[in-house]
């Protein structure tokens, strides 16, 4: 582990914290001047990661670099440098919106599909009662994290003031967009969150919480979308695993 709390887990630096540490760390740059930003690599991230400079530099920079799944906390404990707990981004996203209501900060909703940003607010209003919720917007981003609409988007943020970013854009996207206008925005945390605001919408069912601490999520994904995500999780994914293994052989050897 190195002396800023981040172990190395192939070529990804994580924060060795728990939940209740990442939250109060993103409370704490709400408070300060900012950007930060913050990034939940699962195993599909990696892979992403291993393949684009520009990726290797935006997770690198992140304030906060969260494991978002058990394959990663497993493999963090094959290479002997163990993490105190899974911190995904779905699960840290509903926690802080009710951390955000009890400490009086502003939240506001970037992407997700039409309609689902309006759909999270109003179920978030009703069991949050005093959430401060500030906007919501659905633009159309690119692959480059780039939208027509950038301008619009960014003076909308900056208007409505928020503490928070959550940025629903799915990766690669919502990191490129977040490298792109995070010091345009005045906002001091951006959150790239993923699917999050589908499930706190209700729109799409997270797995059971058996499925989440086996690490069996992937499959429960897979089988709500077969055909978008069959060859995530079946080829792309995969040598995940046998770059672990050959880093914790590499790793014995060493030592």
């Amino acid at each position: 582990m190195s002396a800023s709390g981040r172990v190395r887990i192939l070529w990804l630096d994580i924060d060795n914290v728990s939940f209740e540490e990442a939250e109060d760390r993103i409370v704490g740059m709400c408070r300060e001047a900012g950007p930060a930003y913050v990034v939940t690599p699962n195993v599909d991230h990696f892979m992403r990661v291993r393949k684009s400079e520009a990726l290797q530099t935006i997770y690198g920079n992140a304030a906060l670099c969260l494991a978002d799944g058990m394959p990663i906390v497993w493999a963090a404990k094959l290479l002997r440098c163990p993490l105190k707990a899974k911190v995904s981004g779905s699960d840290l996203a509903e926690r802080l919106c009710k951390r955000a209501c009890d400490e009086g900060l502003r939240l506001f909703f970037l992407g997700g599909a039409p309609g689902i940003g309006e759909q999270a607010r109003r179920t978030l209003e009703s069991s949050h009662p005093g959430i401060h919720i500030v906007g919501t917007l659905c633009p159309v981003v690119n692959a480059d994290g780039e939208s027509p609409d950038d301008d619009a988007v960014t003076c909308a943020i900056r208007d409505a003031k928020p503490h928070i970013l959550f940025v629903a854009l799915g990766c690669p996207k919502q990191e490129l967009w977040i490298a792109r206008h995070r010091d345009l925005l005045g906002v001091p945390v951006c959150l790239g969150v993923g699917a999050s605001l589908d499930f706190i919408a209700g729109v799409t069912a997270r797995a059971p919480r058996w499925m989440q601490r086996s690490g069996l999520e992937w499959l429960w994904r897979l089988a709500q979308e077969p055909r978008r995500l069959w060859k995530r999780y079946l080829i792309d994914d995969l040598p995940f695993l046998w770059l672990v293994g050959v880093e914790a052989l590499r790793r014995v050897r060493a030592r």
